[in-house]
């Protein structure tokens, strides 16, 4: 029986500073240089905004809490600590939770493990993204192979879970390289992996360079390829694809924050563009928060923290967690296709479930293997 989330809350700080600008990343981010008046006025502006949120929502038990970017890492770690008290100080906490951070394999981030983990972290989510110097200089990443080496090796000591990123699909990639890389990675100890293929973003600097013909991702075929070894590879060590872009050594080292948002459950969005899902006056809310550090922070002196604040209508609502739970092994209940008047006995479920790109059984829907390549074209079938 899969859990229902119920009325539990999960939280997302977003903590927008990084030691440099990825050329891929299109994430709300901006250089962590002389912004130390800043910081301290965002950290209490996050702690302000937890607090009216918890107003807003009314008693909830706390499902999770998710420090993402940017990179928190940077952050102070008593500022962590201090976000993670207030959160279980104005929600309960469901038990002994996962408290997840991201952070980079950087020494000068290594150094503060043993800080955040006492600050109450117990599960770090790192942006490794490839065990190769040349990738890594071409992805403009300020760390070298062996020191992500070295912080694998200093995170799986300071906390009791571990994930790591990798990014494949670069350019000049093989599949013989990649199965050896991964392969290599697999010795490092980490619970959990999240491989993620290459997504060239128009706003992005790769975007620009791709526009311009500096360089060409990869061809379908061969992108095809590496998430096949990808697969391959993970599930030939005893890591289960639960999600499409997430790998997991057994049911216990899935991330229990993000199958909270995968199976619709609510989250706040506490941070600068933070997005959140709130149940308010009954109606599924969609929320993001002013994207601007300074905005962000005024908004939330002036009781106005996001710029976009929409309840979704029921199909709306019903189509997002489809869109989410499809990429889960879970999948989604069969209920929650027909509040959109998707039926198993004609139009596109059937015909997706006849093709073999989605199966059935315990009214519940989910891919199959041979639909998890063609996802975003199965998702599309059913839901134009």
């Amino acid at each position: 029986m899969i859990p229902d989330p119920g009325s539990d809350v999960a939280l997302y700080v977003h903590w927008p500073y990084c030691a440099r600008i990825c050329p891929y990343c299109d994430f709300n981010v901006v250089r962590d240089r002389g912004r130390g008046d800043e910081q301290a006025a965002l950290v209490e502006a996050i702690l302000a905004d937890l607090k009216a949120q918890a107003v807003l929502t009314g008693p909830r038990r706390l499902a999770s809490i998710f420090f993402g970017g940017g990179t928190p890492s940077l952050m102070d770690p008593d500022a962590v600590g201090r976000i993670i008290a207030a959160a279980e100080a104005v929600f309960e906490p469901r038990g002994p939770i996962e408290i997840t951070l991201e952070a980079n394999p950087t020494d000068a981030e290594a150094d503060r493990f043993a800080a955040l983990a006492a600050a109450g972290v117990n599960r770090l989510s790192m942006g490794v993204q490839a065990f190769d110097d040349a990738a890594l200089a071409f992805l403009g990443r300020n760390h070298s192979a062996d020191e992500a080496r070295r912080a694998v090796a200093t995170a799986a000591r300071a906390f009791p879970r571990l994930s790591i990123d990798l990014i494949y699909a670069r350019p000049d990639q093989t599949v013989d390289g990649w199965s050896a890389e991964l392969s290599e990675a697999l010795d490092l100890g980490f619970e959990h992996v999240s491989p993620y293929q290459l997504t060239i973003e128009p706003t992005t600097a790769f975007g620009r360079a791709v526009a311009r013909g500096a360089w060409t991702p990869p061809d379908e075929d061969l992108a095809a390829a590496l998430y096949e070894t990808t697969q391959a590879v993970l599930e030939g060590a005893g890591f289960e694809a639960y999600e499409v872009s997430n790998h997991a050594r057994g049911v216990a080292a899935r991330s229990a924050h993000n199958i909270h948002v995968w199976r619709g459950g609510d989250y706040l969005g506490l941070g600068p563009g933070a997005h959140g899902r709130l149940t308010l006056h009954k109606a599924r809310t969609a929320t993001v928060a002013r994207r601007g550090i300074a905005d962000y922070i005024a908004g939330v002196a002036a009781a106005s923290p996001w710029s976009e604040r929409e309840a979704q209508s029921p199909p709306e609502a019903a189509e997002e967690r489809i869109l989410l739970g499809l990429r889960t092994v879970e999948g989604v209940p069969l209920a929650t296709l027909e509040e959109l008047d998707l039926s198993p006995r004609e139009g596109a479920l059937a015909e997706l479930l006849a093709g073999g790109f989605l199966a059935l059984a315990e009214g519940r829907v989910a891919a199959t293997p041979a639909g998890r390549p063609v996802l975003d074209g199965v998702l599309k079938a059913l839901l134009t």
